[in-house]
């Protein structure tokens, strides 16, 4: 007999920092509903100070059910803020500035998972946050190659202008993202996806 996180068919283990995945079929659909479910829970209460013990409340789950998965209150935050992130890529034609503009205007419809964001890379900097750590600098390191490799190709198409360091400027892109998402947590009122959208006149190439 299965218990409630195991059916019979194996499924292969999940990325360790981020918890388990669960050894069956089962374990890994269960640990899917789990985060679905807690994507809604931040986006409406954010979970600054929340235990793992009163996010397994407020999920409907018990104690016991999260312990099987995550290791601690920070694994399952990082593991939430991924697995929204992944629910929403970038479009395969997007532009490195639309990619990013797209996925803040997202972010602003569900302002608990910002606010989760910003906490989750206030965290990393701590000593002893060496998950939250591990995955953003993990995080940012690949989403400033992907970034300047989009731009490389809008420079060879001429939709960006030549003279600019690509590498330098995805960096760029994602401080002005991370910097606006920040205001905009403070000042609701900011047009964030259009003052992102601005950035698109500095990088257009000069007539």
């Amino acid at each position: 007999m299965t218990s409630d996180d195991e059916a019979e068919a194996p499924a292969s283990e999940g990325d360790d920092r981020l918890g388990r995945s669960g050894a069956y079929t089962k374990g890994v659909a269960r640990r899917q509903e789990i985060l679905d479910r807690a994507i809604h829970v931040f986006a409406e209460r954010g979970a600054e100070g929340a235990s793992l013990r009163s996010i397994a409340r407020a999920l409907g789950v018990s104690h016991a059910a999260l312990l099987h998965y995550f290791d601690s209150r920070e694994q399952l935050l990082v593991a939430v803020y991924d697995h929204a992130a992944k629910s929403t890529p970038a479009a395969p034609d997007a532009t490195a500035l639309s990619s990013l503009t797209d996925s803040a205007e997202n972010n602003t419809s569900v302002p608990g998972l910002v606010e989760l964001y910003t906490t989750l890379v206030a965290t990393s900097l701590k000593a002893d946050s060496a998950t939250a750590r591990e995955y953003f600098t993990d995080r940012f390191a690949r989403l400033r190659e992907e970034l300047a490799d989009r731009l490389r190709v809008e420079q060879a198409d001429g939709r960006v202008r030549a003279d600019c360091d690509p590498d330098q400027v995805a960096a760029l892109l994602i401080a002005a993202s991370d910097g606006l998402q920040v205001q905009w947590l403070l000042e609701p009122s900011i047009p964030l996806a259009d003052v992102l959208g601005a950035l698109g006149g500095l990088l257009a190439p000069p007539r």
